[in-house]
């Protein structure tokens, strides 16, 4: 078997032909639109925003999502956003599917716990990739501690006025609305409720952070609410019970976060064996020295398990039963898998890994941020420790 992308992958006995042939189709749209540009969106900083309705003509943006409003639905299950996933990560550009596809994690509340008039304005154009939303959960002073967020929404005959701030919010920037989490109520996950804000409201604005580590093509923000006025309408969910709303949200993320990592994990492995192949040292190939064959399957090892672990986890999400609590463990897997291989493909590559320009160098820099963001690997593993009751 060789050791590329496609031949690093376990067998999964969950896919069928639609499932093979999702792939063959979206595999086409990103080696076309995406794979050629994606290094110099990387360095700019910037994707261009046709991206995103060409996202939608191949079905990306709209997948698992109602018809009624531009999405693919029916037929749709977790192999096809594995998938997804998946080949999304083959760019090797981080910042790409996390930009382009934030909507994954600010449409769901509205989705699945707003108003149908809350849905029919704002879905049909996010899933067409004409307008954006994302999610604006962590605080300056709050980060993963979401049940002592600070920012308020008090009531105001039929608004809610919004003061406080969020931060790290990817997609922030180019948002036209943004599911936000706020405190309506008194101290703790009781008093949260979720609002969705329109970023042309009068009292709110917005800057840009842009000196980061990695994910440099994705727009990152931090937002301003300075009383701002936002209907009751707006509300997702009902009043004080946004918690349940942000932490069901949390798990469709992880999960997709996992898929991810393990991908990127898998193009680590991609470039390594290739370049072990090719490399030669001391009057033989890198491939032919044991500590470099021991490092290439040690990173295939920890793939298999990672790989194995999704697939139990999203089985069990097909079932109807998924436990978050190893949902919140496959995440801290899938981060120190991916870490592992983009460390030891660093070392297999040397000084050409170190250079800008490859696909393992932008992953090594990315690591911490997968290993943080949807909650960082120290609190899912106490979220964990909850779970089973310690």
């Amino acid at each position: 078997m060789s050791l590329d992308f496609d031949g690093a992958r376990l067998p999964n006995p969950n896919l069928r032909e639609e499932h093979h042939e999702w792939r063959r189709q979206l595999r086409k749209f990103i080696d076309s639109e995406i794979m050629p540009y994606a290094e110099d969106w990387d360095e700019a900083s910037h994707i261009p925003i046709e991206l995103w309705p060409k996202a939608a003509a191949v079905g990306l943006l709209g997948l698992g999502y109602p018809e009624e409003f531009g999405g693919v639905k029916e037929g749709i299950d977790s192999w096809h956003l594995w998938i997804a996933n998946e080949e999304l990560a083959r760019i090797g550009v981080g910042g790409i599917p996390a930009s382009l596809m934030v909507h994954g994690i600010g449409l769901p509340p509205v989705i699945n716990w707003g108003s149908q008039a809350l849905k029919e304005m704002v879905a049909p154009p996010v899933l067409a990739g004409e307008k954006h939303i994302a999610l604006g959960i962590t605080e300056p002073g709050g980060g993963s501690d979401v049940a002592q967020l600070a920012t308020t929404a008090v009531r105001d005959g039929d608004h809610y006025i919004v003061n406080g701030s969020k931060t790290y919010i990817t997609g922030g920037m180019r948002a036209n609305w943004v599911s936000t989490a706020v405190r309506t109520g008194g101290e703790g996950s009781r008093g949260v409720s979720m609002l969705l804000i329109p970023t042309d409201a009068e009292g709110f604005s917005r800057t840009q952070l842009d000196k980061k580590q990695g994910w440099w093509a994705s727009d990152t923000a931090t937002l301003y609410f300075d009383n701002v006025r936002v209907p009751v309408e707006n509300l997702i969910g009902e009043e004080n019970q946004g918690f349940l709303v942000i932490m069901t949200n949390f798990n469709g993320e992880r999960m997709a976060m996992a898929a991810a990592m393990e991908a990127f994990g898998r193009v680590c492995l991609e470039e390594a064996a290739e370049w072990a192949r090719e490399r030669k040292t001391f009057g033989k190939r890198l491939a032919d020295h044991q500590v470099i064959r021991h490092k290439i399957v040690q990173m295939k090892q920890k793939l298999n398990a990672t790989q194995a672990y999704i697939r139990i986890c999203f089985e069990s999400l097909e079932a109807g039963n998924a436990n978050p609590g190893d949902i919140a463990l496959l995440k801290v897997q899938a981060s120190e898998t991916m870490e592992f291989c983009a460390r030891e493909a660093m070392q297999i590559l040397g000084g050409i890994g170190y250079m800008r320009g490859s696909r393992v160098e932008r992953i090594y820099r990315e690591v911490r941020v997968n290993a943080i963001g949807g909650g960082s690997e120290e609190i899912m593993r106490d979220l964990a420790a909850r779970q089973y009751g310690l």
